[in-house]
């Protein structure tokens, strides 16, 4: 397995998951996504979709001119969604094992009401169904 996604990395592939963005609406996406927790600045999102790009994850799909601005939308490659729905089945296993650990413990275990908001993100993958994901890596 590969190295462990940062969250902005996890989430911008995320995004791209469910279909083509620009740079705006990945942002947008990324926002809602984290429940506002993570908001990218324009140079960050485009230095990690660069990033992304010379990894094989994303590739700029298609450009247009809304507005005399260009808009370059960008899209998971079957490379990234390979790698985020590794990262995914690795997330929910170390949570599934994190509530295993914390309900044997009475103090903590009444603490433990419902899945965060991140629960439900990496549910998305790792339940959906129709969903499969081949390994990153070989292995």
């Amino acid at each position: 397995m590969g190295v462990p996604l940062q969250e902005p990395t996890f989430l911008i592939l995320t995004a791209l998951a469910g279909g083509p963005l620009h740079g705006y609406g990945v942002i947008q996406e990324v926002t809602r996504l984290s429940d506002g927790r993570v908001v990218l600045r324009p140079g960050t999102l485009y230095g990690a979709l660069d990033r992304l790009a010379e990894q094989g994850h994303v590739v700029a799909e298609r450009e247009e001119v809304v507005d005399g601005r260009l808009r370059r939308y960008y899209r998971l490659t079957d490379e990234g969604a390979a790698v985020l729905g590794a990262e995914a089945r690795r997330l929910a296993d170390n949570a599934a094992e994190a509530r295993r650990r914390l309900r044997s413990r009475p103090a903590a275990a009444a603490q433990l009401v419902g899945a965060a908001p991140n629960q439900r993100l990496i549910a998305q993958f790792v339940e959906a169904p129709g969903l499969r994901f081949t390994p990153a890596f070989g292995g």
